[in-house]
């Protein structure tokens, strides 16, 4: 038996959701399948691994403990049905970014 198994990587994954940051719930099989392997793509074009232990691994496995680790979050883009796969300090970057810029909007507004 493969380790962990999907419905295990899928409650992992939604288990790392925040209501407050725009990362996606895992629904399906077919949607996890998508992520892994969007990631393992990823790792294939030189991204560094999140996870220790990655060396001698398949970028496939490499990505499933990243994702069941919590290392990595399935991100929504904008304007589009794709997600976006990226690493947890990228995704706490970005929500950084679009606070700051929202507040930045409102003090404008109210001058």
């Amino acid at each position: 038996m493969i380790h962990p198994s999907y419905s295990e990587l899928i409650q992992a994954i939604n288990n790392n959701v925040e209501e407050d940051d725009n990362t996606m719930m895992l629904n399906s099989r077919y949607s996890l399948v998508l992520a892994t392997s969007k990631r393992a793509r990823q790792l294939i074009a030189g991204a560094e691994p999140m996870v220790r232990g990655a060396a001698g691994k398949k970028p496939l496995s490499v990505a499933i403990d990243e994702f069941y680790q919590g290392q990595v979050k399935i991100v929504a883009d904008n304007g589009e049905e794709e997600a976006a796969v990226q690493p947890e300090e990228a995704v706490t970057a970005e929500a950084e970014t679009v606070s700051e810029t929202a507040e930045t909007v409102t003090e404008e507004t109210e001058e």
